[in-house]
């Protein structure tokens, strides 16, 4: 089902989607290239600087699921090692509203990571917190069970009760882009500008 959600680029599900369901583009990719992840929200809210649950979330989450992590960027969540497991029982990647540090390994292991940034002071463990519970991560609300599909260009989170038509939408977006010669997109981008500038009143 997933693998659906990968044939297009974050940028086709735009018109699918508010400005509300895409993370805040402080998440980014923590090493370039990136491959393009999709999968179901497995969500986790680590308490001010703690991260049990997100320690916790690696040992219970599916394969192929995408850990969404709510957090603060004082202290990292994770490290090479956690990645290393997170990787090895399949999960797909993180998304962390916050910080890890080790970039180095998770970058030679290609594991998927997209945080604010590195901080090499981890966090403590000592703080329960519900997992699989709606989270706030970069500024979306994001409930366990929604599909994530992250790329270099941005993280978009698609509820799963739209998922059928947000898909279908930016397929055909998809295809209709890439059925279009630069020539002729240039063509319709200039008499489309124009014809607003005129509306609006332009004058050279």
């Amino acid at each position: 089902m997933y693998d659906e959600f990968l044939s297009v680029s974050v940028c086709d599900y735009a018109d699918a989607l508010p400005r509300s369901q895409f993370l805040h583009y402080d998440i980014h990719s923590l090493w370039q290239p990136v491959p393009r992840i999709a999968g179901p929200a497995f969500t986790v809210k680590c308490e001010p600087g703690d991260h049990l649950m997100l320690h916790a979330a690696i040992y219970r989450a599916n394969p192929g699921d995408i850990i969404v992590a709510q957090a603060d960027d004082m202290y990292a969540l994770a490290g090479g090692n956690v990645c290393a497991i997170a990787q090895q029982r399949g999960v797909a990647g993180f998304i962390i509203d916050g910080v890890i540090r080790d970039v180095q390994e998770v970058r030679e292991m290609e594991f998927p990571v997209f945080a604010r940034g590195v901080c090499p002071k981890p966090g403590a463990k000592k703080v329960l917190s519900p997992l699989n519970q709606p989270v706030e991560c970069g500024g979306v609300t994001v409930n366990p069970g929604d599909i994530i599909v992250a790329d270099e260009e941005g993280i978009a989170v698609i509820p799963l009760a739209d998922a059928a038509s947000v898909l279908d939408i930016a397929k055909k977006r998809n295809e209709k882009d890439s059925s279009v010669s630069l020539a002729q997109w240039q063509d319709d981008h200039l008499e489309k500008v124009e014809s607003i500038l005129t509306k609006l009143g332009f004058k050279e």
